[in-house]
């Protein structure tokens, strides 16, 4: 009967040497080595082996490739993963510098305020477009049109208040536009 423990006393320093002379990792080659000596052990309980070291050498030489080729499978799969997230990046870095809120949403945009705008009085949109498109303050259009600075600041309050009911699905953007 074949002692483990004699092959693992007789060759385990080598063993493990020859493995982390390829894998260049503590623990690899450690499992590589105790697997090794186990193949090893189970060979020759079943048959007469004339030269262990040369056997126990062919199996550290495939289990320590084993190892290196599932090492390189990994590298190619995260090499692949990384590519991938590297073109899912790229790809949203450029969709987000090709988006241009203002004229996505402009024409749907002007068309609404337009529209609103329409629907009030005459006097309620000049004041809303003197205040907000000629940038004129309060008390410059209350004088212009003879109006108290209080009556200027109820239309404009009526015109943004019709806006955001219309503009509700634009929400953000009106506040970025009109406030």
């Amino acid at each position: 009967m074949v002692d483990f423990n004699k092959i693992y006393k007789d060759y385990y320093k080598r063993s493990f040497g020859f493995a982390k002379s390829y894998v260049f990792e503590d623990m690899a080659a450690e499992d590589i080595a105790s697997e090794s000596l186990i193949s090893l052990w189970q060979v020759m309980k079943k048959e007469e082996v004339a030269h262990p070291l040369s056997l126990l050498l062919t199996i550290l030489k495939n289990n320590s490739l084993n190892y290196l080729k599932s090492q390189e499978r990994k590298l190619d799969m995260m090499d692949s993963v990384s590519d991938m997230l590297a073109r899912d990046l790229n790809y949203r870095i450029n969709c987000l510098n090709a988006c241009d809120p203002q004229e996505l949403f402009s024409s749907e945009i002007t068309t609404i305020i337009e529209q609103t705008l329409a629907s009030l009085s005459p006097q309620t949109r000049r004041v809303f477009e003197m205040s907000r498109y000629e940038m004129l303050p309060v008390k410059e259009i209350a004088e212009s049109l003879e109006l108290s600075p209080k009556a200027v600041e109820y239309h404009i309050t009526k015109v943004l208040k019709a806006l955001r009911v219309a503009l509700k699905d634009y929400l953000p953007l009106y506040y970025l536009l009109f406030v």
